[in-house]
């Protein structure tokens, strides 16, 4: 004897669920009207939508983060799909908001996964969702940062940005915003040239110079003007002895081109910053407080931070999709 479907229980399963209508119909069919069973008939659904697709490739989806209200931590996630039409899907995007929510109370991505989400754990319902939205939907990113103080910046749902101060200075916020703006921006993935592993600092050295030479090969042929070829990469490489041989050869270059002795102080500065420059392009590139200041390129971010006074930058992360 079959058993009467209501369009009352299709809606109640479909809140609980996601799934679509006829889904949900079709799964309180075979589960004879049992709410619950028609619940597991949905999740075997997605648990075989989500093996069949397990090789996909999630690089669309939603950044988003979770800031507490005293500005001491936050979380920041990706949840991640297939495609950008399901991504700007609004239910996809609350479906972001209540798993960082969830993500919020825990401090690694292996406990935020086996939490709960109304009676099951975020990993099952990541799975269920697969077979809702039938694409794959994962969490690709968890990251947890706590200071005395932190903001966030999000990028279109598709960069978030969380930074950390070792203050709570007055216009906290604006500071944080701005680089939390500058990390999701610029791509940094260090705070500063010092966190860097010498090993790492050397085989750049190579790979760039390297990579420059054959650069002017082509340009040489091509009869253009040539790159500069520097010796370091990194102010990691900058020891006072490689700084003092630098201002040798810049006297010498001043000499030969016959520049009064007298006036090489007021020359040298210029010469000693741009070797800098040329020579500190890994900094430039990957670490937050050596980039140029994406709101004033005219001073570093550590300048720009030393302008709020008595405060530094503990930490920061950056999440994204892809």
């Amino acid at each position: 004897m079959s058993v009467k479907i209501s369009a009352a229980d299709v809606k109640k399963l479909r809140e609980t669920t996601g799934a679509g209508m006829m889904d949900c119909k079709k799964a309180l069919v075979e589960a004879e009207g049992d709410f619950d069973k028609a619940i597991e008939i949905l999740r075997k659904k997605g648990q075989k939508i989500a093996a069949k697709r397990a090789d996909r490739e999630s690089t669309e989806g939603v950044a988003i983060t979770k800031i507490s209200d005293d500005n001491t931590y936050g979380v920041a996630i990706v949840l991640a799909c297939e495609t950008d039409f399901v991504a700007k899907n609004d239910s996809f995007k609350e479906l972001a908001q209540e798993f960082v929510d969830i993500a919020f109370n825990y401090n690694t991505k292996e406990e935020f996964l086996a939490a709960d989400f109304g009676g099951v754990t975020v990993a099952e319902k990541l799975i269920e969702q697969t077979g809702v939205i039938g694409e794959k939907i994962d969490i690709t990113s968890f990251e947890k940062i706590e200071a005395p103080y932190v903001g966030a910046y999000t990028h279109v749902g598709k960069i978030a940005a969380m930074v950390g101060l070792t203050a709570a200075v007055d216009n906290a916020a604006e500071l944080t915003k701005d680089l939390a703006m500058q990390a999701a921006s610029m791509g940094a993935v260090s705070l500063s040239y010092k966190d860097f592993d010498p090993a790492y600092v050397a085989s750049e050295t190579e790979a760039r110079i390297a990579a420059i030479i054959k650069d002017n090969e082509e340009l040489a042929r091509l009869g253009k003007t040539l790159k500069n070829v520097p010796q370091f990469v990194s102010r990691l490489q900058l020891t006072d002895e490689a700084m003092a041989e630098a201002e040798k050869e810049a006297k010498e270059q001043l000499k030969a081109e016959g520049k009064p002795e007298q006036i090489w102080d007021k020359i040298l500065p210029g010469k000693m910053e741009r070797f800098i420059s040329d020579n500190t392009t890994l900094d430039q590139e990957q670490c937050l407080l050596d980039q140029k200041f994406i709101k004033d390129e005219k001073k570093t971010v550590a300048e720009y931070v030393s302008s709020y006074g008595d405060v530094e930058v503990k930490n920061f992360v950056r999440v994204t999709l892809g």
